[in-house]
C-alpha cells in the first residue's frame, strides 16, 4: 500500500503529533488507528483542549461525580481527569516510544497556567505531576517565560521530560535551548544518565502572523515606499522566524559543546511547530505544515489540520529553503515600524491569559457538573 501524506512526513524526518486529546478518542480506538495508519507519534494537550473535552462532552461525567462524592477539590478533580487521559494515551504510545528508543511516543500535560511567572511553583508542580503520571513517555509542559527558563534547567537536571510551551521569540528560544543544555550538563556532572531524557521547544506560529498581518495590511494600503515592502512580508513572518530558529537549533546541537552530551546519549531538544492551524482563511489550510518540513522536528496538528494534510498535503523537505530570505523578512520589520521583540512578548502574555481563562472556566464547570 502506498504511503499517505502523513507517513511521508515521517520518512522525511518529521514527527507528527496531535494537538488534541479526548477520552473517547483514546478508549474508542481512534487513537490506535491514527498511530497505525498515519504514524502519529505523540499528543500535546493544554488547558483549553481539556476545557473543551471535559465541558462539552459527557465522557467525564461519571468520574466527575465520583470525585465530587469523594470530597475532592476542583483542582484535584481536574488533575484526576486530565492525568487519567494522559496516562491512558501514553500507554497506547508506549510501543512507539520503545521502537524509537525514547525519541517519540510522548503525551504532554501542562502545569497550572497560573504558575507561568512563578519559577518555584512551576518546579514544585512539575515534580508532582511527573511523579503522579509515572510514565517514561510523558512530557510536563512548562511555559517558556522568563520565570520558566530557570525551571526548565532545574527540571531537566532532575531527569524530568519537558515540553517548553508558548515560545514566540528567537531570543527566548535561545535562552530555552541553553537551559536545556545546561540541565543536561548538570545531570551528567552528577553521574546520572541522560540517554532517555527528552525535551521539545514548542514554537507557536500562526499567532505571530495573526498579530502582525493587520499592521502590514494598513501599511500596504497606504501610499509610499512602505506599501510594497509590507505586501512582500505579509504572511511570512512566522515561517521566517521558524526557519531562523531551526538554524539556531543546528548551531546549538551540532556544535562542540553538545558533542560530549551526544556521546553520552543526550538527545537534542527538537523544535516543535505549534499553533499550526491557519487562522486566516485567505491562506492555505496547511500553510504551517508544508513550509516547515525538516529532519528532527515535530509538528503538532489539531485534528482538522491533520485531516486536511492527509487529504491534500504535498510532503517535501522545505524547512531550509530560502533561509536568507527568511532573515531578510525579519530584517525588514524595524523599517516598517514593527518591533518583533515587543510583538512576541505581547503574544507570550496573551498566551498565558488564553490558557488561564479556559482553566478557570473548567474549574467552575467541574463544580456545576457535579451537582
Amino acid at each position: 500500500m502506498a504511503a499517505n501524506s502523513m507517513q511521508k512526513l515521517t520518512a522525511l524526518g518529521q514527527s507528527i503529533w496531535l494537538d488534541y486529546i479526548r477520552r473517547d478518542l483514546i478508549s474508542g480506538g481512534g487513537l490506535k488507528k491514527l498511530i497505525e495508519q498515519d504514524e502519529l507519534r505523540g499528543i500535546t494537550s493544554n488547558p483549553a483542549i481539556f476545557e473543551k473535552a471535559i465541558v462539552d462532552t459527557q465522557f467525564y461525567d461519571a468520574q466527575i461525580k465520583e470525585l465530587s462524592a469523594a470530597g475532592k477539590s476542583l483542582e484535584e478533580r481536574y488533575e484526576a481527569l486530565s492525568q487519567k487521559d494522559v496516562r491512558d494515551a501514553a500507554d497506547q504510545f508506549r510501543s512507539v516510544y520503545d521502537r524509537t528508543k525514547g525519541k517519540d511516543g510522548f503525551v504532554s500535560l501542562e502545569v497550572n497556567p497560573h504558575l507561568a511567572n512563578d519559577t518555584g511553583g512551576t518546579i514544585e508542580e512539575a515534580r508532582r505531576l511527573w511523579a503522579a503520571l509515572d510514565r517514561p513517555n510523558v512530557f510536563i509542559k512548562v511555559p517558556g517565560t522568563a520565570a520558566g527558563v530557570p525551571a526548565i534547567r532545574q527540571l531537566i537536571g532532575e531527569g524530568i521530560n519537558i515540553n517548553v510551551t508558548l515560545l514566540f521569540g528567537l531570543p527566548r528560544y535561545h535562552e530555552v535551548a541553553e537551559a536545556y543544555v545546561a540541565g543536561l550538563e548538570h545531570r551528567l556532572a552528577q553521574g546520572k544518565p541522560i540517554d532517555r531524557l527528552a525535551s521539545v521547544a514548542s514554537f507557536f506560529l500562526s499567532r505571530i502572523d495573526s498579530l502582525i498581518d493587520p499592521q502590514l495590511d494598513k501599511l500596504a494600503k497606504a501610499s509610499g515606499g512602505q506599501a510594497a515592502l509590507a505586501g512582500h512580508v505579509r504572511g511570512e513572518v512566522a515561517i521566517a522566524s521558524a526557519r531562523v530558529a531551526y538554524q539556531m537549533y543546528k548551531r546549538t546541537f551540532e556544535g562542540a559543546r553538545f558533542k560530549l552530551l551526544r556521546e553520552r546519549g543526550g538527545q537534542t531538544q527538537r523544535l516543535l511547530w505549534a499553533s499550526t492551524s491557519t487562522k486566516n482563511p485567505a491562506y492555505s489550510d496547511v500553510k504551517y505544515v508544508e513550509a516547515l518540513i525538516g529532519p528532527d522536528t515535530v509538528n503538532t496538528l489539531p485534528m482538522e489540520t491533520l485531516e486536511a494534510y492527509r487529504d491534500h498535503g504535498q510532503p517535501a523537505a522545505r524547512l531550509e529553503n530560502d533561509v536568507e530570505h527568511a532573515r531578510w523578512v525579519l530584517e525588514q520589520l524595524p523599517s516598517l515600524g514593527i518591533d518583533i521583540d515587543q510583538i512576541t512578548q505581547q503574544l507570550e502574555d496573551d498566551g498565558i491569559v488564553k490558557f488561564n481563562q479556559p482553566f478557570d472556566k473548567l474549574l467552575k464547570r467541574l463544580g456545576e457538573k457535579a451537582l
